[in-house]
């Protein structure tokens, strides 16, 4: 049984790295989770628009359409292609995910997005574009996407610059969801890379209190952390959307591990 709280939390990433899994590989193992006691925790399938050419023949016949979100590196201009692509396949478009082109304006965005059928997760960049952006996806029904790490250190935000990001959402009243570099649950250091990496759970706290966001991105006792998660109304995630994740397995094992989840089922 997945409690509300982490109802969809995992997106289903593995064709990203560092997992990188085969497109058929993927769509099997999503097949697998959607199929598992857990399934309430997975996401959709999050597939970058060229991946859409090779589902024709993957996924005939096919009774149950496949969930995916669909990512969009090109910008809005890819959005026409990916609609039309989406009505001759067997899928369930989740949402549309995209990059921000350099020197388009906030109106330009969303005139260019106009025509989504799903959701848009807009990617937010770290620079003085947040601010306009954010306030432009007020009211809209649209999403942002934070980017909270990567292949280079300098990829990852510290825990002010994504502290200072989580806060202009929620100020906003806009939801986000959060990709890259989010490999465990708490707050660690990668002791392959030395990197700082964030834990999906301190973001889920960040997003509850945005007041104390800093020091819940800081905190790495994975018992307080559980502690705090276990006092938190399903509601935080109307603002924590979901995070992407190249392994489902990992997060399960850790919620369970942390005592979110039972033990046994993991």
């Amino acid at each position: 049984m997945i409690p509300a709280l982490f109802a969809g939390l995992c997106d289903d990433a593995a064709v990203f790295p560092p997992g990188l899994a085969p497109l058929p590989d993927a769509v099997a193992a999503h097949d697998v989770y959607g199929k598992a006691w857990y399934a309430d925790l997975v996401g959709p399938l999050v597939l970058a628009a060229p991946a859409l050419d090779a589902l024709g023949d993957l996924l005939r016949p096919r009774e149950t359409p496949l969930p995916v979100a669909v990512t969009l590196p090109g910008g809005p201009a890819q959005v026409p292609g990916v609609l039309d692509a989406v009505k001759t396949l067997p899928v369930d478009l989740r949402a549309l995910e995209i990059a921000v082109p350099d020197g388009m304006r906030p109106d330009e965005l969303l005139d260019a997005v106009a025509a989504a059928t799903a959701p848009v997760y807009v990617e937010i960049p770290r620079d003085d574009r947040r601010g306009p952006l954010l306030r432009a996806l007020a009211g809209t029904g649209h999403r942002a996407k934070f980017r909270t790490g990567g292949v280079r250190a300098d990829l990852y935000p510290d825990d002010a610059e994504l502290a200072d990001a989580i806060r202009a959402a929620v100020e906003a009243g806009v939801p986000f969801k959060a990709t890259a570099g989010l490999h465990h649950a708490v707050r660690n250091t990668d002791p392959e890379t030395g990197f700082e990496q964030h834990g999906f759970l301190n973001l889920l706290l960040a997003a509850a209190d945005p007041g104390q966001a800093e020091a819940a991105l800081a905190e790495r006792d994975g018992s307080v952390v559980a502690e705090r998660v276990r006092a938190l109304d399903p509601g935080a995630r109307e603002r924590f959307t979901s995070f992407g994740t190249c392994s489902i397995s990992d997060p399960l094992t850790e919620l369970a591990a942390l005592g979110l989840l039972p033990r046994g089922e993991a």
